[in-house]
């Protein structure tokens, strides 16, 4: 029999803002659970029968320190969703067990690393991954950690598998502005995805060249990357916030022969150009999309409306390509001036579409949203877990910060919610979600930037505590590197494990194991890039790496992580010059190069420091002004936000300007932003 509850503990809670029956119910159940000694499956049972996303938020915080009070957090973090056994066996990760006479998730990740080789070839099995040729192996010499041949022997055009899913099956929901549901079947999608193909190959282009992309995530959109992929070309993915010169140095980077884009982007009531950023950086021939009924802008000679491009033609036999082929060229920060050039291969994408099954439980029937674009690795990332997988993806053309977007994810039925950081934080100050029904998300994913805690708290009391699956990866992986899962407990802003089939070593900078250091990759996995466009692949990632535990090859990847107790990871940030600024992955590199050509600046050096609440860098900027000038970092900071938003990209927002005399430098000239960075935390 239920003891009476606490009458301090009821009052406090009806002061909160429960009524007097709730709150007796919420104080009973957690003294209850106080007195059973079994924290997760108290709480977990007042998740379920009794918090309501209506509820406070203050009394979920409350609620959740009362019944982990007497927590051992020296022994793992106290959780804040909790899975119940029922929905564990319903799990994609489950079935793998059962099938592969596993018990527990931990003999699960250690088969897939230490037969890696297996592991994949189960997941090609899983994906129902198909082939125009079949492979004679896995992969050609099973030493060969820095650059394997995958599948040698075989011939496929990966995009065929995004329409293995019933013929009548939703392919993609979508919405406008006005919140109207909109839907596409697969049959539907492949046509006008043949379409383009046809009109590819109507405009002269071969297999092989390079196609690039910069447009809003849509229907269309869509339809244009697999049509470039199914014609055997290459999918040149740029961002539609880039300024004309970083459009214009990615067209250079990639060679593109053509480019896809719209006139206008709507936003916020106002019409931003992107066909006008696209001329001014002497793009190649365009295809324009546009905005709303038609093309509104005066083309160059020789671009062409949409309408005119789309041919009439909707079957299209698929170019049979080699695995190592391309299929995507996209961008990251890089240590020079110009960005890396990642290609991704028509291998790449299984390892997408693996990390959406595996540790996204992405199901046949599942509708999935994730706010992004082709310009970064997370556009292509949604289009393959999601169709390879047989679910739908869901599209809305509005800004995802609004009310519009959190009443679509719930119109649209959505089961798997991608967010960053600052989203979620939006929608958190703006009480977005507020008296809207999210019940059917089944869990969120975050990734981009480190997390804040209590935001992403906050995001599971919003759904009836449905988990965040932290997420952190990069576009030379095509996924993740480390991430959670849905058969373990999830601590906000914590990773659980490694991703499948690829394991990480963690290093102080003696090259020794330890708790907290750099994060290295154990390779090989389908998924990580085997070179660089006009760059060097070894001198990037293997160059000058310490051994693994074991005597292992590692690959640099460059963040820095914590491993917590019981397991749980929390990330730190980078440990190179490299920065996510709203998360959008650049380099000190790039933003100096522009800051450097402002008038009175001699030079810069450009750091990023997360703050100590969670979310995105904060871009910190040291200025050391021309011989016999002088620097006020308050009246030098607009020259210096402009030139980055003219010339780099507007989302890179200044925090602070801070004037130096000179900058700190290594025996060999190096600046040593490390040690800029360790003087500004230290004196904030």
């Amino acid at each position: 029999m239920m003891s009476q509850p606490s009458v301090s503990a009821s009052q406090d809670f009806v002061s909160l803002g429960l009524t007097p029956d709730v709150a007796g119910e919420l104080s009973t159940a957690i003294e209850k659970g106080l007195a059973e000694g079994d924290p997760e499956k108290a709480w977990r049972w007042i998740c379920a029968e009794i918090l309501r996303p209506q509820h406070p938020f203050e009394v979920h915080l409350r609620a959740h320190e009362a019944v982990f009070a007497k927590w051992d957090a020296s022994k793992r973090p106290a959780p804040v969703w909790v899975p119940d056994p029922e929905s564990i066996t319903q799990t994609n990760l489950a079935k793998l067990m059962r099938d592969r006479g596993l018990d527990t998730y931990e003999a699960l990740f250690k088969w897939s690393v230490e037969d890696r080789f297996g592991f994949w070839q189960e997941m090609i099995k899983t994906l129902h991954i198909r082939f125009k040729q079949n492979a004679k192996r896995l992969v050609a010499d099973e030493r060969e950690v820095e650059s394997p041949d995958w599948l040698p022997g075989a011939t496929l055009n990966i995009a065929d598998n995004c329409f293995n899913a019933d013929r009548q099956s939703t392919a993609i929901v979508y919405a406008k502005r006005d919140g109207v549901l909109h839907r596409m079947t697969v049959s539907e999608l492949e046509a006008m995805t043949n379409r383009v193909a046809n009109g590819l190959r109507d405009l002269g282009l071969n297999p092989g060249d390079a196609v690039a992309i910069d447009m809003l995530m849509t229907v269309e959109s869509v339809a244009i990357y697999l049509g470039i992929v199914r014609a055997g070309c290459v999918a040149v993915s740029i961002a539609d916030s880039f300024a004309p010169d970083e459009i214009a140095t990615r067209l250079r980077l990639a060679d593109a022969k053509a480019i896809f884009t719209q006139d206008f982007i709507a936003r916020g009531g106002k019409q931003l150009p992107l066909y006008e950023k696209v001329r001014d950086a002497d793009a190649p021939q365009a295809i324009v999309q546009p905005g709303a009924n038609d093309v509104s802008v005066q083309l160059r000679d020789g671009d062409i409306k949409w309408a005119e491009f789309l041919s009439d033609r909707d079957s299209f036999a698929s170019v049979a390509r080699q695995p190592g082929d391309h299929s995507n060229i996209l961008f990251s920060s890089g240590t020079t001036g110009d960005p890396k050039v990642i290609p991704w291969t028509h291998t790449t994408p299984i390892k997408c579409a693996a990390d959406g099954w595996l540790h996204h439980d992405i199901r046949e029937g599942d509708v999935v949203a994730w706010p992004t674009n082709l310009g970064w690795m997370m556009g292509p990332w949604l289009i393959y877990a999601s169709l390879v997988n047989g679910a739908t993806i869901a599209l809305y053309e509005g800004a995802p910060n609004t009310r519009g977007f959190c009443e679509f994810v719930q119109n649209a039925s959505v089961t798997m919610l991608g967010v960053v950081p600052s989203l979620v934080k939006a929608w958190r100050s703006n009480d977005c979600v507020a008296g809207l029904d999210w019940s059917s998300i089944r869990c969120f994913s975050s990734t981009g930037e480190c997390s804040n805690a209590q935001d992403m708290f906050w995001l599971m009391s919003r759904a009836r505590y449905k988990p965040v699956i932290e997420y952190c990866g990069g576009t030379e992986i095509g996924g993740g590197y480390i991430t959670g899962t849905m058969v373990q407990p999830a601590v906000p802003a914590t990773f659980t494990t490694g991703a499948l089939g690829l394991d990480v070593a963690i290093l102080d900078e003696t090259g020794a194991s330890a708790q907290t250091g750099e994060l290295f990759l154990v390779g090989p996995s389908i998924g990580l890039s085997n070179e660089l466009i006009k760059g060097d692949h070894h001198t990037v990632y293997y160059e000058g790496t310490p051994t693994g535990p074991a005597g292992e090859l590692l690959r640099r990847h460059g963040d820095e992580m914590c491993q917590l107790a019981g397991g749980y990871f929390q990330a730190l940030g980078r440990a190179d010059d490299t920065m996510n600024l709203g998360g959008i992955k650049t380099s000190s590199a790039e933003i100096e190069r522009v800051l450097n050509d402002v008038a009175g600046v001699q030079e810069t050096a450009a750091i990023a420091v997360p703050p100590t609440e969670g979310g995105p860098d904060r871009l910190i900027i040291y200025v050391v002004a021309e011989a016999g000038g002088g620097v006020d970092p308050v009246e030098i900071r607009p020259a210096m936000q402009e030139a980055i938003k003219q010339r780099l990209n507007p989302l890179f927002r200044i925090h602070e300007v801070l004037a130096i005399s000179a900058l700190p430098r290594t025996a060999s000239n190096k600046v040593m932003r490390r040690t800029l960075r360790a003087q500004y935390q230290g004196s904030s």
